[in-house]
């Protein structure tokens, strides 16, 4: 089954794309790293990989997001509806924690681990990221360790699966 829910957890399969090029900004600040050691047990690299879903994982996606909290008003009824079945109740989510800079604010974000496999190149613990605060409706975010463009050989319009359990 795509998307959704099965007894072993959630899959979602979307394409990699480029993203705004900014995510470095928010990765790099010691108060999130911090966090992210206890998610991932170690720091994350600075920088997030987009994924971009639709269909049935865009569906499972916004069951994610509306257990994060995080509205999605400009989604079509039918894939709000689709969201609102899919039970995510035994996947545990991770708080990261928002703070104030200099005068700045830093939002917060909720974090799932997950597992992103790329077809013959092999699968790296990683963890979905979201953010209180987004444009992205399809696009899911993704920390690792490890720089995953790199360690997966990933470009723009590759196929991947996240698994969460």
């Amino acid at each position: 089954m795509r998307g959704g829910r099965t007894r072993s957890g959630m899959r979602l399969n979307g394409t990699v794309s480029s993203g705004l090029g900014r995510a470095h900004v928010f990765m790099a600040q010691e108060h999130y790293q911090n966090q992210f050691k206890v998610i991932l047990g170690a720091n994350a690299w600075p920088g997030t990989l987009n994924v971009q879903v639709s269909g049935e994982d865009l569906a499972s996606y916004v069951a994610l997001r509306n257990i994060s909290g995080v509205d999605t008003l400009d989604i079509k009824e039918e894939t709000k509806s689709s969201a609102s079945e899919i039970d995510i109740s035994e996947i545990e989510n991770f708080r990261v924690r928002g703070f104030l800079r200099e005068g700045r604010s830093f939002g917060g974000a909720t974090a799932f681990h997950a597992t992103m496999h790329r077809e013959s190149k092999g699968e790296v613990q990683c963890a979905i990221l979201i953010p209180d605060l987004t444009r992205h409706v399809d696009v899911v975010e993704v920390i690792a360790t490890e720089f995953l463009r790199e360690c997966l050989e990933l470009q723009d319009g590759d196929e991947v699966t996240l698994k969460l359990s």
